[in-house]
């Protein structure tokens, strides 16, 4: 597992043409592997698929089976209550806290949603949230969110 109080993504660089994303999807699929949620990024020759799945070493070893290649990643699952500026909120104090944050993606979780967020120091990320009132999701949380 990662570093205490971050999740692991999964994330597959694909190459931009007919039907790869399809073979990731059906790997994971066929080895029981749910994803809770992903963010697609593209560009004319190659597109960067992250996900958060239900069991990220067991997907990553299931793609490496069928010669995909694909990483395991530390981020950070923020709880976003549904309220607005929530977000906007906890932004502002990792900006604060002088922490770069790479990229981020949601989905809703519920009563709350998730912010996945990619930090190069996700331990400060989880601290200065924590500290501002904040919650994050665990790896047991976030792997199976919405079940």
């Amino acid at each position: 597992m990662g570093v205490s109080n971050t999740i692991q993504q999964l994330s597959v660089f694909l190459e931009n043409r007919e039907g790869r994303l399809d073979d990731v999807l059906k790997v994971l699929a066929e080895k029981d592997v749910n994803i809770v949620a992903l963010s697609l990024a593209d560009t004319s020759d190659y597109g960067m698929l992250r996900m958060i799945v239900s069991d990220p070493a067991k997907g990553r070893q299931a793609l490496k089976e069928a010669g995909i290649t694909a990483m395991l990643t530390d981020v950070v699952a923020l709880r976003v209550p549904h309220a607005t500026g929530s977000l906007s909120k906890a932004m502002h104090q990792i900006v604060e806290g002088k922490v770069n944050v790479e990229y981020m993606y949601a989905f809703a979780n519920g009563n709350d949603a998730a912010a996945v967020l990619k930090s190069d120091a996700p331990e400060r990320v989880v601290d200065i949230l924590k500290g501002s009132g904040f919650d994050v999701y665990s790896a047991g949380e976030a792997y199976r969110a919405n079940q």
